[in-house]
């Protein structure tokens, strides 16, 4: 039974400590049926279901009628396993075709322009890329005037890290409508580049967004 076994060794433990991919199909399996039978352990009842459906090959196309027919497998342990195979077909399935690639200043200047050119006050967002240049996510960073004791470079690179970014562009609007960049504009960019140096995220641009008008600062050598 699976109480005999030690709890440190029990697949709910296990992967707590150590991650859900050192688990096998059989352990992984026997989290999602929680409990087994006055006959077997539930590892030993995930062993059983596996080698009638052949391990997950056909497993993964099993109905309803098909699992309950498995002695120890009623209607709730199938709904379970059902919902569990279709969550992973879902994941499996998800395109990431339709990510807005960033080539140039200009693909970037025009994706965020529409959000940026009518505020009044400065707002600082990044772009979080993939190796691609794809668009994983925008994050408002900071509001209010650049300053490069505010705007922190922990803030701007957790994201990235939660978000496995391969890179960073930035950006912030000039409420005045003039994209010029100002001496604490090119502070900020020269502090963020350095550490995205040290922590492996490139920081590809800071794109200051005017009224209809933006300024690269790579285009101007500061990136």
């Amino acid at each position: 039974m699976i109480r005999d076994v030690p709890k440190e060794d029990r697949p709910r433990e296990r992967l707590i400590r150590e991650g859900a991919h050192v688990l096998s199909n059989q352990e992984l399996l026997a989290i999602v049926l929680r409990t087994g039978s006055q006959q077997e352990s539930v590892l030993q009842l995930s062993q059983r279901l596996l080698h009638d459906f052949e391990g997950l090959r056909l497993l993964k196309d099993a109905s309803v009628e098909e699992l309950k027919k498995v002695k120890g497998i009623g209607m709730t342990k199938a709904v379970q396993i059902m919902a569990s195979l279709e969550f992973g077909r879902r994941i499996n399935q998800m395109k990431y075709g339709d990510r807005h690639v960033i080539r140039s200043p200009e693909d970037g200047a025009n994706y965020v322009m529409e959000d940026l050119r009518f505020l009044t006050q400065e707002h600082f967002v990044c772009l979080y890329l993939n190796t691609k240049n794809q668009v994983l996510h925008q994050q408002t960073v900071f509001i209010g005037s650049l300053n490069a004791s505010i705007v922190h470079p922990r803030e701007v690179f957790k994201e990235a890290f939660r978000r496995s970014a391969a890179s960073i562009i930035c950006f912030h609007n000039h409420p005045s409508g003039d994209p010029a960049p100002s001496r604490e504009d090119i502070e900020v960019t020269k502090r963020l580049v350095e550490c995205g140096k040290m922590l492996g995220i490139d920081v590809l641009d800071h794109i200051i967004i005017g009224d209809q008008s933006f300024v690269s600062l790579k285009e101007k050598g500061i990136v």
